[in-house]
């Protein structure tokens, strides 16, 4: 290989022929009912159950996700996130590609965590 070895649970590059994609905006920890849960693996587990959801509607499950780009907003959350991200691709194989990024902040303070997809139909 060329590149040094993924960093954690992710592939460095995919490629897929498809006839559909589907991005999911990014997903903030935010339950249904308004609530936020007060820590990061609360809420990146409502984001991915979010981007569950999203996808089951067009037909896809987290097997067709390609890419997945996340914002925290501390250093000190990235372990954490990591852990409920790499849970909920645990059976995906070949894991899709992977960013994570530490940003100032979000609409409002209480969220920690927001996460986005891109899925496509693999041929």
């Amino acid at each position: 290989m060329s590149v040094a070895a993924p960093f954690g649970a992710y592939s460095h590059g995919l490629v897929a022929d498809c006839s559909r994609l589907v991005m999911t905006s990014g997903q903030l920890g935010i339950r249904a009912d308004g609530t936020v849960p007060p820590g990061v693996s609360g809420q990146a587990e409502i984001c991915f159950t979010a981007i569950e959801a999203i996808l089951a509607e067009a037909g896809l499950g987290l097997e067709h996700v390609m890419r997945v780009n996340a914002y925290v907003t501390r250093r000190e959350h990235m372990a954490e996130y990591m852990v409920v991200r790499d849970r909920a691709f645990a059976h995906v194989d070949p894991k899709p590609c992977s960013t994570l990024m530490i940003v100032a902040g979000f609409t409002k303070p209480e969220f920690l965590v927001e996460v986005e997809a891109i899925a496509v139909t693999r041929a």
